[in-house]
């Protein structure tokens, strides 16, 4: 019985993963806020931010709402889905967040998990909620199949959504665990962070403001070097010519307003920095 139990869950489990894989697959954009109905101001504790590097990170093409949109985006906001992130209310000391995908009229297309915490600082404990609720995005092979913008009915295009006793793997959990127990013995006391446009990127040659990178290419992506020449990085095809992933690091290069920019989340908190690279 529990075999078939197991069996049962797992089918359903697939045929949701097919569902939304196939409904975000129709829209070419995710929009993210500045600011989330739970934040009391703009990119507070650096979530907006994050939202936007880990869906660039995993293939996704995603804009904060005050960013320089694309010219078809921007003539057309229905090409893109809106990413809501939620404060879930309800257990005592506990941290919940859920991510919506939201369509141009408002549909909820997909639901995540809901990623918690125990962690009790709220800057960490939000990014570590919000890194387990895109556990449900990061494993979709997303690909754009040029349907954004084209009328579906909800009956063609389901909402998807994700209850919350659907768990977070075991293995994420047990990496979680770890995490929030490193956090209880750590000093509580901490410096204050840095806005993200004050941060300083920590990579061995990016130290110098004015040096020029220099991107060659090679295969799957481009070796990054500077002016010695000595390698920096590689970096790897995302699938959007203007964001590429960084081999080895959590970390993607992405160009913004004709400037490339460098994102890192090093554990710390999301370090970004313009970057002087030349292709």
């Amino acid at each position: 019985m529990n075999r078939l139990l197991f069996l049962i869950a797992f089918s359903f489990l697939f045929q949701f993963n097919s569902n939304a894989q196939e409904a975000i697959n129709n829209y070419k954009y995710i929009i993210i806020d500045n600011q989330y109905d739970f934040q009391k101001s703009e990119d507070q504790y650096q979530l907006n931010s994050l939202t936007k590097f880990l869906f660039n990170k995993y293939g996704y093409e995603a804009y904060l709402q005050n960013d320089e949109f694309p010219t078809d985006l921007g003539a057309n906001n229905c090409l893109g889905l809106k990413a809501v992130l939620k404060d879930v209310k309800g257990g005592f000391l506990v941290t919940k967040v859920q991510i919506d995908l939201v369509d141009c009229k408002n549909n909820v297309i997909a639901s995540s998990v809901i990623g918690r915490t125990k962690i009790k600082e709220y800057k960490k404990a939000y990014n570590r909620a919000l890194r387990d609720a895109f556990a449900t995005y990061q494993n979709f092979d997303y690909k754009y199949n040029g349907n954004a913008g084209k009328e579906t009915s909800m009956t063609s295009q389901p909402v998807v959504e994700v209850k919350e006793t659907e768990k977070v793997p075991e293995e994420a959990i047990d990496v979680r665990k770890k995490e929030e127990a490193k956090e209880v013995v750590k000093d509580t006391v901490e410096p204050e962070v840095e806005t993200v446009e004050e941060q300083a990127v920590v990579t061995p040659s990016a130290a110098n403001k004015k040096e020029i990178l220099y991107a060659q290419p090679i295969d799957n992506g481009f070796q990054i070097v500077d002016t010695e020449p000595k390698k920096v990085m590689i970096l790897l095809y995302s699938g959007s010519p203007d964001m590429y992933i960084v081999q080895g690091k959590d970390a993607v290069v992405y160009r913004s307003n004709g400037a490339w920019v460098y994102a890192e989340n090093n554990g710390e908190g999301l370090k970004v920095k313009k970057i002087n690279l030349k292709f």
